[in-house]
């Protein structure tokens, strides 16, 4: 074995230097250090060794697998890296790369992050609720009478099991209440459904942002500042906003609020852009009556809540024409928000 070894070593040295590429490579990496290999043989036959002579032996087989091993992935080295330059053979490189393209941030996204910041910064915290309801967290306990026309299912989805699709996002106003205790101060952001026909600027999905503030001693005035600060924050320090009297089943008194939008070429219009007023003592009545505790006691607290569309929002910030385009998801349309 001891003539054996030093052969084995120099004919596999010798095959290494001549191979001209990684499957002949491996061939003789397999004849030699394979299961069968000529020097898995050999170390196969290390047993029958004499004692005095089995350090010695075992010095030259170990000094030839480690010399051939190192031979191999030299050798495999420099075969990849020929291997490498003939792939980049013919590619010129003074050519300019292609300009990949960015991903942006949808519309809906970038006027909702933007509004949440806002309101974060004025003290409202975020809520979140089921987009499956009942009726008592999207009617009843908002004071919505059996024959209003958001019941109706030609206006609302229904499932067979009686629960629907929110209509709006109030009904995380209600799932709040139920288990804080105020002061409370909350927004929700969220999607709602409704059964409106599509069309330039109705979708059957869309996205709302309601808001909700109650305390001991919450004001009308507090309302139309917060939303004026908030209105002033996202359209502009310049923009001018007006409240109108309205009829909203949860709130007394109520308001929706408008904003003038001036476009170039065009005369200065009034845009609405949301709905508030002040928490209807029966919304606070219905809480207090689930609750069994004083924590919304109609006498004891007053409150705003205040909701707008997102999709309405960002067609109004980018004069954008028809609510459709936010859904169509059209590269051409929604590169111009990068």
């Amino acid at each position: 074995m001891k003539e054996q070894i030093p052969a084995i070593q120099t004919e596999a040295l010798a095959r290494i230097a001549t191979a001209a590429d990684e499957r002949s490579l491996d061939d003789v990496r397999v004849a030699v250090l394979g299961k069968k290999g000529t020097l898995t043989l050999v170390a196969a036959g290390m047993k029958d060794v004499p004692k005095e002579d089995k350090a010695e032996v075992g010095q030259l087989l170990n000094a030839a697998r480690t010399t051939i091993t190192a031979a191999f992935e030299e050798k495999l080295r420099a075969l990849q890296e020929l291997t490498d330059r003939a792939a980049l053979a013919g590619i010129d490189v003074t050519l300019p790369a292609r300009i990949v393209s960015a991903g942006v941030l949808h519309p809906l996204t970038q006027i909702r992050d933007e509004a949440i910041g806002i309101l974060r910064r004025m003290g409202f915290a975020l809520a979140d609720g089921p987009e499956i309801e009942d009726e008592f967290h999207c009617f009843d306990a908002l004071n919505t009478p059996a024959d209003h026309p958001a019941r109706n299912e030609k206006d609302t989805f229904y499932f067979d099991s009686g629960k629907l699709l929110r209509t709006h996002t109030s009904s995380v106003q209600i799932r709040t209440m139920e288990t804080a205790t105020p002061p409370v101060r909350i927004i929700a952001p969220g999607s709602a459904y409704r059964r409106d026909e599509i069309d330039a600027t109705h979708l059957s999905v869309f996205n709302q942002l309601e808001g909700l503030y109650v305390a001991g001693d919450v004001s009308l005035p507090d309302l139309k500042g917060t939303l004026e600060y908030f209105l002033h924050e996202l359209f502009g320090p310049q923009t001018e906003v007006r409240f109108r009297p309205h009829f909203f089943p949860f709130t007394e008194p109520s308001f929706e609020i408008d904003v003038k939008l001036t476009v170039k070429g065009q005369a200065p219009r009034w845009i609405e852009v949301a709905g508030c007023g002040m928490v209807d003592p029966a919304v606070f009545e219905s809480i207090h009556n689930n609750r069994k505790d004083n924590a919304f006691n109609p006498e004891q607290v007053t409150g705003f809540a205040f909701g707008m569309g997102l999709d309405r929002l960002a067609m109004i910030r980018w004069g954008i024409k028809d609510i459709r385009l936010l859904i169509e998801n059209d590269v051409r349309f929604l590169k111009q928000f990068a």
